[in-house]
């Protein structure tokens, strides 16, 4: 069954502020193999003209998408999420996330379509510090898989 295309513009309240520490930087950049000094040594970062370590551009993608989790989760949109993949992913920056950032996620449906049976949902998410500052638009975009011999 499609989804309701009535959905599409709204907006689910922004989460509990997450603050971002050093280890989990560290933690990521390690994950994913990026040895960047800046995400890992505070002298290297402060010589780049950042107050703290920063962190990778994908790091951000963790906050985004549990945010995303209000969108996915309610059930008037009726998202069977046993069905989804992960479509696309991609990020626009005002400043990087660093060290001690208290960062909070305000998610929007930007856009529910059909194609070939698949629902595809668009969704961005607006991440803010606590000081109201805008840090960066992730968007991310799930496919609903269409069920089989639909």
């Amino acid at each position: 069954m499609a989804l309701d295309q009535s959905f599409v513009g709204r907006t689910y309240p922004p989460t509990p502020a997450y603050e971002v520490g050093r280890e989990k930087i560290r933690e990521f950049a390690e994950a994913i193999g990026d040895v960047n000094p800046a995400y890992v040594d505070q002298e290297a970062a402060k010589e780049l003209g950042h107050p703290d370590v920063i962190a990778p551009p994908t790091f951000v993608f963790a906050i985004t998408f549990k945010a995303a989790g209000a969108v996915i989760e309610d059930p008037q949109l009726g998202l069977d999420y046993s069905r989804v993949v992960h479509g696309d992913q991609k990020f626009a920056y005002t400043r990087p996330v660093r060290a001690g950032d208290r960062l909070s996620v305000t998610s929007t449906i930007e856009a529910i379509k059909s194609l070939a049976g698949n629902d595809i949902l668009d969704i961005r998410g607006e991440v803010h510090d606590e000081s109201g500052e805008h840090v960066v638009t992730a968007w991310t975009k799930l496919v609903s898989r269409a069920p089989e011999g639909a």
